[in-house]
């Protein structure tokens, strides 16, 4: 059977969609409906009625999404009208509204963003804690508060206990840093936005003006302030369209409100409502067992998926005895499958589930059958704190006026350069119109700084000076390591890991990647390197510093590693989105699907909102499924060093398999009823119907 795929034509729900121009509309899109289809041919329509290209934003979370909606509006109006289209994520846009107009705000044009390991560097000064995990706590609380709407003060007003009382107080001290040092954070590209037009009537009227049309995708993924944000853009002429699945709405962990889809219709009554029901996805018998499921949450809008892809196979259950059996399961499904003939790829394969740990087990079970794989949403290998603090240094080296990079290279390790004197030299940088580095260097400097502060500082500045000189110099893959290794211990940077980690054995872990890196580019600098292909070759003799410039293409080259032929492993949060021909949902049993944390009371049910939740996830990780689909449970699982019996989720009886297997599509059955009478009579003295 091949992939379902939407037609050329629109049906007519998507049609309704495409041509409604006159107000706000809520396009309620279930999975595998064709959202993206309509917001493409929406964009299209919107340009016939004569709007520019770059008075319609279309908004979406991800930054895959954004590029892969510029590229198919690309092939529908042209890659010029497609150039001028403002595709982005919700966080993109806040940025291109802050370098634009941030200096209203206090801004200048060249705020630095911080990652979530600045944030946690600033956290820790901010509270005056070395614990990475106190900091951590804070970081969580504080982004909620944040996608709340709420600043320190209304953040005080609200804290439930002492522990939220003081990450408020700390709220209001991190705060007060962000501003010194010309800094936003993630949460801030939202908020900040919002605030300049809630409080700036020019700026407003120009963001009004620009967009004449927004198109919000995935807008049950919304958190309170994103929702704001679009109603500020919006304005009071409301013309908009709105496109998300309240079926689908599996973040309220992370500050997303499926209310938002509930305000909708009170903050616009005359909201235009269109639902998709048309699945290009999915066969039958996997689009009834996810319409069971979703059936017993309480509905906003009513909705039921359906395809014209007949039955397809049954939903297969499987009871599995452990962990092991469970992922031996899974590899020889994969092997039957692509051993039974047809173009069977590795990259059909998903095995879903709902935490991280899961994964081990498969990992172990695929790498031992030496099938290809990949872990979906696991952490890159550049995403880790310690090699994104040398590769602060590295950027460094290479523009000076990388002022995010800046920042973490001055405080990792610390050496005295304190959110004071950052504050100050913000200012003065501010002032000047310059970097932070460039300013280091200035003679006016020192009426802003105490001499210690300003000694502090220009020691930086030289010693960033004399290693960018020597990385200049240090060719060859044993020059780069003795360079690099003398760097580290010069810095006391294993120190530093061992001092900012609780746990002696988590801190030799990061130093040991910090030497891998450094082994990293030690074999790009030159010597004998190993080709990805397996072959030995005499690589060219590079500097560190010309490594160093290469770094970021590396990177984008790694990211290619998605569109390799594997099988994928990947959270049930991760999947959504995304689709493959043969999925297993694993380890479907109660306390992990629906999940419950160690820090729930394991004798008290689930309250209802996380129950609705985590079947919503069940029915996201259902309708990822195209062909085939096989739930596994677990008579047996893991808890902790412990094994515990294993029961399965209520889930599993709300899919009514039995029933998607009795009750088939009629024209499915009287078509294997047709084939089966067409095969008895091609056989020489069978038996006709009457004999059977």
């Amino acid at each position: 059977m091949t992939a379902p795929t939407p037609p050329l034509s629109l049906n007519r729900a998507q049609d309704e969609a495409v041509h409604h121009l006159a107000g706000p509309c809520l396009v309620l899109a279930g999975a595998g409906s064709g959202k993206t289809r309509v917001i493409v041919h929406k964009i299209a329509r919107l340009l016939q009625a004569g709007l520019e290209p770059k008075q319609i934003a279309a908004i979406t979370f991800t930054n895959k999404a954004a590029a892969e909606m510029r590229e198919r509006a690309k092939a529908l109006v042209g890659p010029r009208a497609a150039r001028e289209l403002a595709v982005s994520t919700f966080h993109s846009l806040g940025v291109r509204m802050l370098r634009s107009d941030g200096e209203r705000l206090g801004l200048k044009p060249t705020f630095s963003i911080l990652d979530s390991d600045d944030v946690l560097g600033v956290l820790r000064d901010a509270g005056g804690t070395t614990e990475a995990a106190q900091a951590r706590r804070w970081q969580w609380a504080i982004s909620l508060w944040k996608n709340q709407g709420l600043d320190a003060d209304g953040a005080e007003s609200q804290a439930a206990d002492a522990d939220e009382q003081v990450a408020a107080r700390v709220m209001r001290r991190y705060e007060e840093r962000l501003q010194a040092y010309q800094a936003v954070d993630f949460d801030d590209l939202i908020g900040l936005p919002l605030k300049l037009l809630q409080r700036d009537p020019e700026a407003r009227a120009k963001w009004q003006a620009q967009f004449q049309h927004i198109l919000v995708d995935e807008v049950q993924d919304t958190n309170a302030v994103q929702y704001e944000l679009m109603k500020a853009l919006v304005g009071e002429r409301g013309v908009f369209t709105a496109v998300g699945d309240d079926d689908q709405s599996i973040y309220g962990w992370r500050g997303a409100t499926i209310d938002n889809l509930k305000r909708l219709p009170q903050d616009y009554p005359a909201l235009k409502l269109i639902a998709l029901e048309q699945n290009y996805r999915s066969t039958g018998h996997i689009l009834r067992a996810a319409n069971a499921v979703i059936a017993h949450n309480p509905k906003l809008f009513e909705k039921k998926l359906w395809s014209e892809f007949g039955d397809g196979e049954p939903v297969r259950l499987i009871d599995c005895d452990s962990e092991e059996h469970e992922a031996e399961r899974a590899v020889a499904r994969i092997q039957a499958l692509r051993s039974a003939g047809g173009d069977v790829k590795f990259g059909d394969f998903a095995v879903l589930y709902r935490a991280n740990h899961q994964a081990r087990v498969f990992e172990q079970k695929l790498r031992a059958a030496q099938i290809p794989y990949r872990v979906s949403g696991g952490q890159s290998y550049f995403d880790r704190a310690e090699i994104k603090d040398l590769c602060a240094w590295l950027r460094l080296l290479v523009n000076p006026d990388d002022d995010p990079a800046f920042l973490r290279a001055a405080t990792t390790p610390k050496r005295g350069i304190g959110h004071q004197t950052l504050a100050a030299l913000g200012e003065f940088a501010g002032r000047w119109k310059t970097s932070l580095f460039e300013a280091l260097f200035s003679p006016s400097l020192a009426l802003s700084l105490k001499a210690k502060a300003l000694e502090a500082l220009q020691d930086f500045g030289r010693e960033v000076n004399d290693l960018q000189h020597r990385a200049r110099h240090a060719t060859g893959a044993e020059d780069a390591r003795a360079l690099l290794l003398g760097w580290l211990k010069d810095i006391g940077y294993e120190q530093h890991l061992h001092d900012g980690e609780d746990s002696a054995r988590l801190a030799a872990a990061r130093w040991s990647n910090v030497l891998d890196f450094v082994d990293w580019i030690a074999q790009r600098c030159g010597g004998q390197v190993t080709h990805e292909l397996g072959s030995r070759f005499e690589a060219e003799r590079h500097s560190v510093l010309e490594v160093a410039q290469t770094i970021a293409l590396i990177l984008s080259l790694a990211d290619r590693a998605d569109e390799q032929d594997v099988v994928t492993l990947s959270t049930l949060h991760a999947a959504k989105g995304l689709e493959w021909p043969h999925v297993m949902l694993a380890g479907v049993n109660e306390g992990l699907l629906p999940f419950r944390s160690g820090s729930d009371d394991q004798d008290t049910e689930l309250p209802p909102a996380r129950i609705e939740e985590e079947r919503r996830l069940m029915y996201v990780g259902i309708t990822r499924a195209r062909r085939t689909l096989v739930v596994s449970t677990l008579k047996r699982r893991k808890r902790g060093r412990d094994t515990a019996p294993g029961l399965p989720s209520r889930f599993i009886a709300e899919m009514k398999l039995h029933e998607a297997v009795d009750k088939g599509d009629p024209r499915e059955r009287l078509k294997k009823l047709r084939d089966a009478m067409a095969a008895r009579a091609a056989v020489p003295g069978a038996a006709g119907p009457a004999g059977a």
